[in-house]
């Protein structure tokens, strides 16, 4: 395994603590999660380790589960996945919900931001999760959900706040482990956007992560969203694995 293999796996790993589920099931080399729909990652099936195979056994164990919870059966084909799984996914009719790149950067020039409108909490405040539940659509606005899953974080973790005039116009958050911490949720308010703040919650968070010891950051990301993509390049990051999340319906 060279090098990205390896830091692939371990990002693919962290993500799991990182952004936990509600529910998680472990079957062979692969975690099931569920969070009453609230994302695509907490409510699908993810590898854990390269070669990860689902057999028709299994696949037929996976489909009948989500759909007891009311969701569509979902799987994240990584790189991890082996190659006869993929197949037998795409032989069912899984159709791609989305495609995302999995970034990484150093953090070795980071520094912690002294900007007075940059804040950071250790746990998320009710007006820090209605603020990013406010900025996001579908699903995805209901604030129990999401409280839910931030609840379940057991690891350090950051979540940032841009105040301008005392008014919180951005957010974002991180969670670290082991050397390696991830960062999302990363969302400006539409009245606000083109004025950078998006990239100082990111290198404020990027400032903390390395405070608490750690040498990377990581990240996912759509890979039609060419704005972040070019924002997070430019800050460092750079493409490190992709994968697509397939949907199965009916």
């Amino acid at each position: 395994m060279n090098e990205d293999a390896r830091l692939a796996q371990e990002c693919e790993r962290r993500i799991i603590n990182a952004w936990p589920a509600l529910s998680t099931l472990v079957v062979g080399d692969w975690v099931l999660r569920f969070a009453n729909g609230y994302s695509g990652r907490a409510n699908s099936a993810t590898p854990l380790a390269y070669g990860a195979e689902l057999d028709d056994a299994m696949l037929d164990m996976l489909e009948e589960l989500y759909r007891a919870d009311g969701l569509q059966p979902a799987i994240r084909l990584t790189p991890l996945v082996a190659e006869a799984t993929r197949a037998a996914v795409l032989a069912r009719g899984y159709k791609v919900r989305d495609r995302s790149f999995g970034m990484i950067g150093a953090l070795a020039d980071a520094s912690v931001s002294e900007e007075a409108e940059f804040q950071i909490e250790a746990r998320p405040e009710a007006e820090w999760i209605a603020g990013v539940a406010a900025l996001q659509s579908g699903i995805k606005t209901h604030t129990g959900n999401l409280a839910a899953i931030l609840e379940k974080i057991r690891l350090p973790a950051a979540f940032a706040t841009w105040l301008i005039e005392g008014e919180p116009v951005a957010f974002g958050m991180a969670v670290a482990e082991r050397g390696m911490a991830e960062i999302g949720l990363i969302c400006v308010d539409p009245a606000h956007r083109g004025k950078g703040l998006g990239r100082r919650i990111v290198t404020g968070l990027m400032g903390w992560t390395g405070a608490v010891g750690s040498h990377s950051a990581y990240l996912q990301v759509e890979q039609s969203n060419a704005v972040a993509i070019n924002l997070y390049r430019s800050l460092g990051f750079r493409q490190l694995y992709e994968y697509e999340t397939r949907l199965l319906a009916g």
